[in-house]
């Protein structure tokens, strides 16, 4: 792992700053507001961001954070394949605000659905009572995804609609998975699509497609088996320890088809079509158990500073966004974590996705938060000695599991008239294989309960 992100002593500072800390708390609160900056969506990115503010944000006599999620609390993705084979509870990975409200942030229950940065105010409808404009100093959205359709969909009559099928946000949908995976029997088939790349943690599927093959192989069902249809040419993450547990640890039981791009969904029969071979072979298959996890887009409160991928552009040193409205860009607007879109390197230059993982969301906050309070502290522009970081732990089966790391800093690669300038990854690596192990299995629950702990508390 890389060095974390470090904080400057702003208090050193020379100039206003000086002046202004010289100034007594009560007096200088009377005097100035203190700054207000609107976090929207709850989950790994918002929650760092809101923590992180209210302990730096010291440094310049305060900030007035609000955070505003649509749920009480947050149901982590990390984990959640393991609360559908029964490992985990989902009680278990449901995480609380009562630490942030503890550090001053105030928690709003509601839906943000729509931001005016011409007036510096973003629209709220609270779990209960009237809509209101909520004003801000900075506004930081970090909604996470919202699902791309399919050409066709058809819903099922039973209740079944485009948002029940795909678990890819945990909560009453990982039970519903849970409860299918548990009804199936022998001979019978788990289908499951791999969204298009860049979409929600890149290891995702993959673990979920072995989870949930080893989950038949426990129960020694003959004939039952998974088909993995990815809309990608090869995994996406981990190739070498998925490709193994696809081939070695769970062969005969998961059919893995690469570059399936799915043309219909059909939930009332449970059939899903799909082209491959560039759209020169076209394939249906029926499932008893369909998992369709769409492709995927910045969620919708960030859709008008998206560009045409579905996710919003944004600098690299202070997550600000870089589309413009009516021919404004609004720096003190930000986006953070899976919906964000980062100009991303190798040490050649090539162009590279940086994850969407909440382990990366995480890191992001703290970023964005240090760039917030330079913003609002006179510092100038934000500081470009930044690395982020991402680690995944992935578990193969109900003891065993890998792991993936990645590590990016900002500067520079190549030369002109190819230089390009943005995150450069610096490292990137995942479990050999002899590593993907219980040790591994075991690391991967202190590594989560670190990161719960560093975003929640």
């Amino acid at each position: 792992m890389t060095k974390m992100i470090m904080r400057r002593n702003f208090l050193k500072a020379a100039g206003a700053i000086a002046t202004l800390a010289a100034i007594p708390r009560a007096v200088q609160a009377a005097v100035t507001p203190l700054p207000r900056v609107v976090v929207v969506g709850g989950g790994f990115g918002g929650a760092t961001l809101a923590k992180y503010l209210r302990m730096w944000g010291a440094d310049i006599g305060g900030i007035n954070v609000t955070l505003i999620d649509t749920n009480p609390s947050h149901v982590s993705c990390v984990l959640s394949n393991l609360v559908v084979n029964g490992t985990k509870t989902l009680s278990s990975i449901t995480l609380g605000y009562t630490s942030l409200k503890n550090r001053g942030v105030t928690f709003v229950q509601g839906t943000a659905t729509s931001v005016n940065p011409a007036l510096n105010t973003v629209r709220v409808q609270p779990a209960t009572g009237a809509a209101y404009d909520q004003p801000y100093d900075h506004l930081v959205m970090s909604p996470g995804i919202d699902f791309l359709r399919p050409p066709v969909f058809t819903a099922s009559s039973t209740g079944g609609d485009f948002d029940s099928v795909h678990a890819w946000r945990a909560g009453p949908q990982t039970t519903w998975l849970k409860n299918q995976l548990a009804a199936m029997k022998n001979n019978q088939t788990f289908v499951m699509t791999v969204p298009k790349s860049p979409y929600r943690c890149p290891p995702g599927p993959y673990e979920r497609a072995c989870i949930v093959a080893d989950y038949l192989k426990s129960k020694k069902y003959t004939g039952a088996k998974v088909i993995v249809l990815d809309a990608n040419a090869s995994i996406q993450a981990e190739p070498e320890g998925f490709g193994y547990a696809f081939n070695t640890v769970h062969k005969g039981i998961i059919q893995y088809v690469p570059n399936a791009k799915v043309d219909s969904v059909n939930l009332a029969t449970k059939s899903i079509t799909v082209t491959t071979d560039g759209g020169a072979t076209f394939k249906s298959y029926t499932a008893n158990v369909l998992n369709y996890i769409p492709n995927q887009k910045a969620g919708s409160i960030a859709a008008p500073f998206a560009d045409a991928s579905g996710f919003v552009p944004v600098e690299p040193l202070s997550y600000s966004v870089k589309q413009a409205i009516d021919g404004v860009v609004y720096s003190n607007v930000h986006v953070i974590g899976d919906a964000c879109k980062l100009p991303g390197y190798d040490l050649s230059g090539k162009p590279v996705t940086v994850p969407k993982s909440a382990h990366m969301a995480n890191s992001e906050a703290k970023v964005c938060a240090d760039a917030i309070i330079r913003s609002l502290g006179g510092f100038g522009y934000p500081d470009d000695n930044i690395a982020t970081n991402s680690a995944c732990y992935s578990p193969i089966t109900k003891s065993v599991a890998s792991w993936l790391s990645t590590s990016f800093v900002y500067g520079s690669v190549g030369t002109a008239p190819n230089l390009a300038t943005g995150m450069i990854r610096t490292d990137l690596g995942e479990a050999p294989l002899e590593r993907i192990s219980s040790d591994g299995f075991q690391e991967m629950f202190i590594w989560a309960n670190n990161l719960f702990a560093d975003s929640f508390t």
